[in-house]
């Protein structure tokens, strides 16, 4: 199986390098790499990557993530999250390959109490959930074989995340203030690449299951709580900190006004993913606890 892999170095792709080795030969690029060309808002060199190379699956762990940045750069997040991937889709239908995409709980208005279903109505709030959406929408319209994969609150280890920011906050300031009214899924980037390499492994001999999932691990949060979460742990672990978890201060989004607006509601409901691929889902709790860990670990 040859396997061409985009945004090698994002928490997501990065994470996909470990995972999909196992499968076959991977052709990891990056918007910097040299021999093909794996920059997003280069449609031309995009699609001559996918011919030359002619792999059996294309992952595409590439986007255009800032969010709020968004709203007043929205060619640049279209091209990226909507044109290209659009390139992508077509020139999969050509290769009859595997096109696996990643997408978001930003596409629906993230409103109500209840967990998105995949049949529901996309809605975004905000143009990065629109240039989203573009992606999605074009893969659907392409006819290529697909695993588009929805999720959610993703962290990783490597880079920066919430949960530093949270323990550099909590170190350095005498308070904290975290949102209480948005709720979700901290969904951990070790976990998204390891279903996708057990998806891809799966649709190899039932092709008949790709389509749209929601992945994203189980149970849900506020950012409030994970926040206090994740300060609990870091005082078992004796983290020394300026606030503790139950000093954090509760307060609504209008709070902190953003350039995007942003979902109270990113539940996705897991349900048909579970069922297809045979998996189950960890709390978001364990995931969370052990990036956690080998965080601390490096500082000690």
């Amino acid at each position: 199986m040859k396997i061409l892999l985009l945004g090698k170095n994002g928490q997501v792709g990065w994470e996909l390098q470990r995972s999909l080795a196992p499968l076959g030969e991977v052709l990891a690029l990056d918007a910097r790499s040299p021999q093909y060309c794996g920059d997003l808002t280069d449609l031309d060199g995009l699609a001559s990557t996918v011919q030359n190379y002619a792999p059996n699956v294309i992952v595409n762990a590439a986007a255009y993530t800032a969010v709020d940045k968004a709203e007043s750069d929205f060619v640049l997040a279209r091209r990226v999250n909507g044109e290209a991937v659009a390139v992508l889709a077509e020139q999969a239908r050509k290769l009859d390959c595997l096109l696996v995409h990643y997408s978001t709980d930003y596409v629906f208005p993230g409103d109500g109490d209840r967990p998105w279903e995949e049949t529901d109505t996309p809605a975004p709030l905000n143009l990065y959930g629109a240039s989203k959406l573009q992606g999605e929408e074009a893969i659907l319209a392409s006819g290529c074989r697909h695993l588009i994969l929805r999720t959610s609150w993703v962290y990783a280890s490597r880079g920066s995340n919430f949960a530093k920011t949270i323990l550099r906050l909590a170190t350095e300031r005498d308070s904290v203030n975290v949102i209480d009214d948005q709720f979700g899924a901290p969904t951990g980037a070790e976990l998204l690449a390891d279903v996708s390499a057990h998806a891809i492994r799966t649709l190899w001999r039932q092709p008949e299951l790709g389509g749209l999932y929601h992945l994203a691990a189980a149970g849900e949060t506020s950012w409030n709580f994970y926040a206090r979460f994740v300060l609990d742990l870091a005082a078992e672990k004796g983290l020394p900190l300026k606030v503790s978890a139950k000093d954090v201060g509760a307060v609504p989004t209008s709070a902190y006004p953003t350039a995007a607006r942003r979902p109270t509601n990113s539940r996705l409901n897991t349900e048909k993913l579970q069922a297809a691929f045979s998996v189950r889902l960890p709390d978001w709790q364990l995931g969370v606890a052990r990036m956690l860990t080998e965080v601390l670990e490096k500082h000690q």
